[in-house]
């Protein structure tokens, strides 16, 4: 069986949005699951080429002014249009690190993603409201599901 690939591109402004974007990688790389490579990039050093090496891709955001962080919405400026027609289909997770309710944010990155024609494996996570050490083991859950799921062919 061929290596799959998981690509995580996530904003990590803060120490807590850090330790989402580290949960997402435990996760990812739990032991049992042998036959995934991940690539952990921030928005900024994410290039078209990261995304078409992927087989699936997990986007961490947080909520800023109702919407996408600047650097995700950078990202999806530069990969979009070197990016539609080589990746139509792709697996893709997202969670949201939301100090609202996340829906605004939860838009602006659905529009994208369905004009990529991407298609989304499960309901976004949204992390919303104050701090919660839960949100850790829901992003580790993320990152270990996504991974299974791409190692089983699921996905």
């Amino acid at each position: 069986m061929a290596t799959k690939k998981l690509l995580i591109v996530a904003h990590i402004p803060s120490d807590n949005t850090r330790r989402l974007r580290e949960a997402v990688v435990e996760g990812a790389s739990f032991p049992d699951i042998t036959d995934v490579e991940l690539r952990a990039l921030i928005p900024f050093d994410a290039e078209p080429l990261d995304v078409k090496w992927a087989d699936a891709v997990i986007l961490g955001t947080t909520e800023n002014l109702g919407y996408m962080s600047g650097a995700l919405k950078d990202f999806f400026d530069r990969v979009y249009y070197p990016c539609l027609d080589d990746t139509q289909g792709k697996p893709y997770a997202l969670y949201i690190r939301a100090g609202h309710d996340g829906t605004g944010t939860r838009r602006g990155v659905e529009t994208i993603v369905t004009g990529l024609r991407w298609r989304a494996v499960q309901p976004p996570l949204i992390c919303r409201g104050p701090w919660q050490e839960e949100f850790v083991d829901q992003c580790r859950e993320l990152g270990m599901t996504m991974a299974a799921s791409l190692e089983a062919g699921v996905i």
